[in-house]
């Protein structure tokens, strides 16, 4: 008696696209729930407007000192810079006109139009954390899955070293290297360059929380089951556990990317951050090093402040968002 091979049929392209509309849905609707996303993408979104602000408002060159301005910007006897002129520099400072737009926010010391330097400083400070923050929580995901997943001496290596550096405070341990770095690059230090620097230890924290979640995961019974049936450690580690890890690991990046912006800031404000570039750290330490707060230019040391403030705010507020989203303990229902 002949047999027919029965197969399934394919499921139809509208029922997949259906699915992925409920997804979406369902995530909307969680973000709804949660309001400590929404207030960080709403504060991250207030940074935004102000950056893209202030590059439709000024041009790149109001940024630069007017050292090296164009000659038709730079002071001189006929046409003299107002705050280098004035015992009171602010009511000129703000008033003051290139013949092409006003400075909204004044300017510095240094002459630098303080709008335009944030729309240059903002995706610099941002470039460093970005950086730091990416590399820091690949390898530390990776180290913390090998240790988590294997074990044994290799596990042993990886909580030694971790466990050491951490008792070091990070902070004195980047200004060594970051002291070290600017001697053998003849002083000269690139904003790039300080988030190599910030990275190299950017992956304490994110081997240290992901290897305990690893150590509690690879005990469930569906790791076990893919065990069974002839998976190999990577495949258990790409197919079965990183993905249930995944929203842990995006809410660890999230808070290592803060981190790295306020290492950056810190090493800035000390002097050691790249004196060509308008991060907020270099304008934090532009303030303390010209005494800005002791001569009332409040106009220079404020606008700073308030956006590292927003920055943060925003960035822990998300942290807090996803790691309530990674951990069904902490979400809450309404």
């Amino acid at each position: 008696m002949a047999t027919t091979a029965s197969t399934e049929p394919l499921a139809p392209a509208s029922n997949v696209a259906s699915d992925t509309l409920n997804r979406a849905s369902g995530l909307w609707g969680y973000m709804k729930r949660n309001p400590s996303i929404i207030a960080g993408f709403v504060l991250l979104g207030i940074i935004v407007l102000f950056w893209a602000f202030g590059t439709l408002m000024t041009a790149p060159e109001d940024a630069k000192d007017l050292a090296f301005a164009p000659p038709n910007k730079r002071p001189s006897l006929q046409n003299p810079h107002p705050c280098y002129t004035s015992e009171n520099p602010r009511e000129l400072c703000f008033a003051y006109d290139n013949e092409e737009r006003q400075h909204l926010l004044g300017t510095d010391r240094l002459g630098k139009d303080i709008l335009a330097s944030f729309s240059q400083g903002i995706p610099q400070t941002v470039m460093i954390g970005l950086i730091a923050g990416s590399l820091g929580t690949i390898v530390g995901t990776l180290l913390a899955f090998a240790a988590g997943y294997y074990g044994g001496i290799l596990d042993a290596a990886i909580r030694f070293i971790v466990d050491t550096l951490q008792t070091i405070p990070g902070i004195l341990i980047l200004i060594i290297i970051t002291i070290a770095w600017r001697e053998v690059g003849g002083g000269e230090m690139t904003f790039i360059q300080l988030a190599l620097i910030i990275a190299m230890l950017a992956w304490l924290g994110p081997t240290r929380v992901v290897r305990s979640q690893v150590l509690v995961m690879k005990q469930r019974s569906y790791v076990e089951m893919a065990r069974l049936s002839g998976m190999n450690g990577p495949e258990v580690i790409l197919k079965e556990m990183m993905p249930n890890l995944m929203p842990f690991i995006v809410a660890n990046f999230v808070l290592a990317v803060s981190s790295a912006i306020l290492a950056s800031i810190g090493l800035e404000a000390l002097g050691l951050g790249d004196f060509s570039s308008n991060t907020l750290g270099m304008m934090i330490y532009h303030n303390i090093w010209y005494g800005s707060l002791v001569n009332g230019w409040w106009w220079w040391w404020s606008p700073p402040i308030v956006v590292i403030v927003i920055l943060f705010i925003g960035l822990f507020m998300l942290s807090r968002g996803m790691d309530e989203w990674a951990n069904p303990r902490l979400r809450r229902r309404f």
